[in-house]
């Protein structure tokens, strides 16, 4: 007969067993005290190929898959990593990626002005090298001006590098960074006989460097983490390949575009040829944008050292656009403070500050329908 109701004791209960195991979940992680310290030099589908013993007798490249607890933390070209399992670097071989050292530095970029993702482009960098052409394709103030902001916010140190400059002379450019610290290596290929829209970027006669601008460049990357920043077409790999003797892909730039094709699909970290240890380049892919929508806008202003000193006449909480009134910028231009190059430069300012403004004002809306 069956048991009437209420006389049911814990005995009659069964209990299921756990399909994933019966050990107690932790937050605890192993230490992995055994693991090595790898560099990472490109990531590719979900494999990180690291060197490890860097500058010794073991020195290797280690493949290695990313751990299970790292599934949300970016890995990017220039990171230190801690590896365990197969770290022989033997062929067919694969490690596994347990741990993300500390960063000295991270460059960062949004996809947009209102994109509110922010993406991890390269960790421990030391310098940032921004490559522009000074014709096909046409080099962009704007361009340039972000890649600034985001070299000061991360603490890098920025560089100008202009290709091309046998195209067109790059004087109307570089004067609009005349009363910047930043300097500045100008190239120009070793032939003279290509011009306009119909002169190869990376092929052909053109893609050969000018010696001189390669000595230079090199100059100023011995002993550094430098990342090679720019737009596609404009030479950016052809001159890694220079400096490093590898055989990046370069392309050419479209004719009816003017735009660059993109060659490069991720970012490389090289050893500089010939340099003292711990000289590396890491290629990027060409963009064709670099939101800042992740710097704070006081962060904008700093890095325009030009402009920013004007700022300290301007009345608390002055935005600094267009509408501010009073604004001490228009009188620090006006009085010649920044030199010729001032009002475009401030112009340029005001166009990212804007941006800011209008990321703001999306969020804020955004938070008034939640």
């Amino acid at each position: 007969m069956g048991r009437t109701t209420g006389s049911w004791d814990e005995s009659d209960i069964r209990i299921r067993p756990n399909k994933r195991g019966s050990r107690p979940r932790t937050k605890d992680r192993p230490a992995h005290e055994d693991a090595v310290i790898g560099r990472i030099i490109t990531v590719d589908r979900g494999r990180y190929t690291a060197v490890v013993g860097e500058n010794t007798p073991q020195e290797r490249t280690v493949v290695a898959a990313r751990a299970r607890e790292l599934r949300r933390t970016p890995v990017v070209a220039g990171d230190f990593v801690a590896l365990v399992g197969d770290v022989s670097g033997n062929p067919d071989t694969l490690a596994r990626l347990v741990r993300v050292e500390e960063r000295r530095t991270l460059l960062r970029r949004s996809a947009d002005d209102t994109d509110p993702v922010e993406r991890v482009v390269v960790a421990n960098a030391d310098q940032l090298v921004i490559v522009v052409a000074a014709a096909n394709p046409e080099p962009r103030t704007g361009f340039i001006d972000r890649a600034l902001v985001a070299a000061y916010d991360a603490g890098i140190k920025p560089l100008l590098c202009v290709t091309k400059a046998d195209i067109k002379d790059p004087e109307d450019l570089l004067a609009n960074y005349e009363n910047l610290d930043l300097p500045v290596v100008v190239s120009r290929t070793a032939s003279t006989d290509t011009s306009g829209i119909d002169a190869r970027s990376d092929q052909g006669a053109s893609a050969r460097l000018d010696t001189d601008a390669v000595a230079a460049l090199r100059k100023h990357l011995d002993g550094l983490v430098s990342v090679m920043l720019g737009h596609s077409g404009v030479g950016k790999s052809t001159m890694v390949n220079a400096l490093t003797g590898a055989d990046r892909a370069i392309g050419d730039v479209n004719a009816v575009t003017g735009r660059g094709r993109h060659t490069s699909s991720s970012a490389l970290a090289l050893k500089l040829r010939g340099a003292p240890p711990g000289s590396w380049i890491i290629d990027t892919p060409g963009i064709r944008s670099f939101g800042l929508a992740h710097v704070d806008p006081d962060r904008i202003l700093a890095a325009f050292p030009d402009l920013a000193p004007g700022a300290e006449d301007c009345e608390r909480g002055c935005k600094h656009n267009d509408a501010a009134v009073n604004c001490g910028l228009d009188e620090w231009v006006a009085a010649g403070n920044a030199g010729v190059p001032g009002p475009a430069r401030l112009a340029s300012l005001r166009r990212l500050l804007g941006m800011q403004e209008h990321t703001e004002a999306r969020d804020a809306k955004e938070l008034g329908n939640v």
